[in-house]
């Protein structure tokens, strides 16, 4: 198989673009929207790792062999995957469970509440990822911590793009690889503090590096589930929010519906019941769809549905100014 005409098309200057790719096709026999499974792996519309050009997805990705560009590309018979770079070869094999191979929605009888069932409806090709990287879920996770999105995105944005690296191969201009353990642990303290990442963050993401290989070693353990969140929560400053938002992309975990969002309990309220709930509430309501909650909340989130625009805002706090 070769690259298509569209691929070449939208690729820009990039390190070792002489270098042919791996190619192999996904044909999953069921609908799989790729973008609606993959956007949770997305941190914000400026993400550096990650570009829609066309109908293409483009990822950056820091492979345990290094770093890699994949490009996926639907098409009649399946997903087309095309991967460069020392990690490409473990790139393309993780395709498919990062598109939802695995991931099975057959227990989940959402048929009784008509708003989850219309959801599902609509989107019959939405799936949990698996991506098999924990650091890379977990970084920004911290870096979320009781911030708002656009803060904790700011600060993604800054920091991979001056700790990362050029995407490799052909990849579109200003496509970054996130940076490794090791070098995140090197980012010095005025790097955080420019960046607008005070030090209680910027401490729990040294912590989590430090001890990266065995957190990445928890992937083995299946998807997520009470041991997992154990190890990933024996992290100072990783707390149950943190471990549910990274078990949710690197695990593929379907039960971890993220406890302490500021947004999310009324969302789910809203959704569901009409009002406002907190966290209790919030799990109250799901605990009908124990073993599916991960994937209840999904529907939920990727239905387009808002909540009412009203109420306290959060304020967004400037570390920088500290």
């Amino acid at each position: 198989m070769t690259l298509s005409p569209a691929l070449d098309a939208s690729a820009g200057a990039g390190p070792g673009d002489d270098a042919a790719p791996l190619e192999s096709t996904w044909s999953p026999g069921a609908p799989v929207d790729v973008r609606a499974t993959l956007r949770p792996l997305a941190r914000g519309a400026g993400d550096p790792a990650w570009r829609l050009v066309g109908g293409q997805l483009w990822r950056a990705v820091r492979t345990p062999a290094g770093a890699a560009t994949l490009c996926l590309t639907s098409g009649r018979d399946g997903v087309h995957a095309a991967t460069w770079g020392p990690g490409a070869e473990w790139l393309l094999a993780s395709v498919p469970e990062m598109l939802g191979e695995g991931d099975d929605w057959s227990g989940l009888d959402v048929s009784g509440v008509d708003f989850l069932a219309a959801a599902r409806h609509r989107a019959p090709g939405l799936r949990l990822s698996r991506t098999g990287l924990v650091v890379e879920s977990l970084v920004p996770a911290v870096l979320e911590q009781k911030v708002t999105s656009r803060e904790a995105w700011r600060a993604w944005r800054e920091l991979v793009r001056r700790h990362g690296d050029p995407a490799p191969g052909p990849a579109p201009e200003g496509l970054t690889v996130p940076p490794d353990a090791a070098t995140w642990r090197r980012v010095p303290s005025w790097e955080w503090h420019r960046a607008g990442v005070g030090p209680q963050r910027s401490d729990t993401v040294m912590r989590v590096c430090a001890v990266a290989a065995s957190l990445e070693r928890t992937v083995a353990l299946g998807r997520g589930g009470a041991e997992v969140e154990r190890r990933l929560r024996s992290v100072p400053g990783v707390g149950v929010w943190t471990a549910a938002e990274t078990m949710q992309r690197a695990h593929g975990d379907p039960d971890a519906p993220s406890v302490g969002d500021y947004h999310l309990a009324a969302l789910v309220g809203w959704a569901l019941v009409g009002r406002p709930v907190d966290d209790d509430g919030m799990l109250e309501l799901l605990e009908p769809w124990r073993g599916h909650r991960g994937r209840v909340v999904r529907l939920i989130t990727g239905s387009g549905f808002s909540k009412p625009k009203f109420g306290p805002r959060m304020t967004i706090q400037d570390h920088r100014s500290h």
